[in-house]
């Protein structure tokens, strides 16, 4: 365990650029293990999550290796092509890995068994073994639908039409990629719009996807997929990741006279709800120098201090800021007036329950909240919080980060138990902030 303490920054200045999107990394090598040919992949996060993709990805057949660059080059085996790996794929914390690659082998005629660290091993996976099912895979779990998961995949896939029972990027992701191995169309339909990379990053390496709204229904979408394409290896660069962008972000909102610019941040619409809520608290965020870069939008991020006011955020914005939620707590901590964060639901089955570890923490740093089964109340003092807490980070990177922010903002200095499990999304973190102007470090013994 390695424990952090921040204590209150001094202002933060500078420019700096945050890791390559773990959601955009994870597609990428999957995608490029079932093309054609070369993919070459510029940016990857090479955080412990994506490096668990990479090793899934090479014990299915497929070849992965970093050049001196930095960039990543992945050799794949093919639609239908992927072979039987001869041990246990470990997942480690990654839901994203182990849900879109579950649907992947699905369609496979392989036996596989997939397994992953103490959280993720507690994390919901029923919810895409449902369609999967239907597909015509079969599962062997352990109480509860949990991981350890053995895969039998079907040498005969069925397309389905699938409705999600639940907001969800990955169960969406799932399906979508287990329709590439199966004859016929596949069409999932969402009722709320999610995050949408998959289907980029399909059309990129040359897949047919249709996606049509649904009538009298708002942001509801049909997407279907043309399945048994042969896929063509592509040239990927990976954008900074806006969940990790939150960190720094928030952090210079809030310390007095602050000013950074984050470079090369994806600004996906179906990302950028946090961006959207934190204008309407009153943020001067500046989006500059906008551009596309892999079918993904990408831009530069000014952020200086701001005053901020309560809101209330609508359930209905949470798909496109699920994983924001610990940071904007802490935004609003700070913020003048309630803020009442609702939809929130998901959170409870995250890496940990989020929103549980975020009522708990905000707490012990002196700061009034109320929780519901999914809503969120928080009463903003308008500057700093107490703070002065041990937070325990339930092996949660995005727990971890929100309230090393708080620390930098609070009255006194705000300790984490264990910040092991920031590098699966987040490798240098606190230097990074450190070289802005934080004052993260280890917190020594006694």
């Amino acid at each position: 365990m390695t424990a952090l303490i921040s204590r209150p920054a001094r202002p933060l200045t500078g420019a700096a650029a945050v890791p390559g999107d773990k959601s955009i990394s994870h597609r990428a090598l999957i995608l490029g293990a079932l093309a054609v040919g070369e993919t070459r992949i510029a940016g990857l996060l090479a955080s412990a999550d994506v490096l668990a993709t990479v090793a899934a990805v090479k014990a299915l057949g497929a070849q992965a290796e970093q050049g001196e660059n930095g960039d990543w080059r992945v050799y794949g085996r093919g639609v239908g092509g992927l072979a039987e790996p001869q041990g246990v794929l470990d997942m480690g914390n990654s839901g994203t890995a182990a849900r879109l690659l579950i649907g992947v082998v699905a369609t496979h005629p392989l036996t596989v068994t997939f397994a992953g660290d103490k959280s993720l091993s507690v994390r919901p996976m029923e919810r895409v073994m449902t369609p999967l099912r239907q597909m015509g895979a079969q599962f062997t779990t352990r109480s509860g639908g949990c991981l350890p998961i053995t895969i039998t995949g079907t040498p005969s896939p069925v397309p389905i039409v699938y409705e999600l029972p639940v907001a969800s990027a990955q169960i969406k992701s799932a399906v979508l990629l287990a329709g590439l191995n199966t004859p016929g169309r596949t069409t999932v339909i969402e009722p709320q719009p999610t995050r949408d990379h998959t289907e980029r990053m399909l059309g990129h390496f040359g897949t047919e996807v249709v996606i049509m709204v649904k009538p009298g229904a708002p942001g509801a979408k049909e997407i279907t997929l043309t399945g048994q394409p042969e896929l063509t290896g592509a040239e990927v660069r990976v954008p900074g990741d806006i969940s990790s962008a939150a960190f720094p972000l928030v952090a210079a909102l809030l310390v007095p006279d602050s000013k950074i610019t984050l470079t090369g941040v994806g600004v996906n619409p179906l990302r950028s709800g946090l961006i959207e809520t934190l204008r309407e608290m009153g943020a001067a965020i500046s989006i500059d120098n906008p551009r596309n870069e892999g079918g993904e939008p990408v831009a530069d991020l000014t952020v200086v201090t701001s005053g901020l006011k309560g809101v209330t955020v609508s359930g209905a914005r949470a798909p496109r800021m699920i994983d924001e939620y610990p940071i904007l707590a802490v935004a609003a901590a700070y913020a003048q007036g309630v803020t009442r964060l609702e939809g929130l639901a998901e959170l409870r089955v995250k890496e940990s329950d989020r929103l549980d570890a975020i009522v708990r923490g905000l707490t012990a740093a002196g700061i009034e909240v109320e929780a519901s089964d999914d809503a969120l109340t928080v009463k903003g003092g308008g500057g700093p919080p107490p703070g002065g807490a041990r937070i325990e980070a339930r092996l949660d990177h995005r727990i971890a980060m929100a309230f090393l922010v708080l620390g930098m903002v609070a009255e006194a200095p705000v300790e984490i138990d264990d910040a092991t499990t920031i590098d699966t999304s987040f490798p240098g973190f606190a230097d990074l902030m450190n070289g802005l102007g934080a004052a993260v470090a280890a917190q020594k013994e006694g």
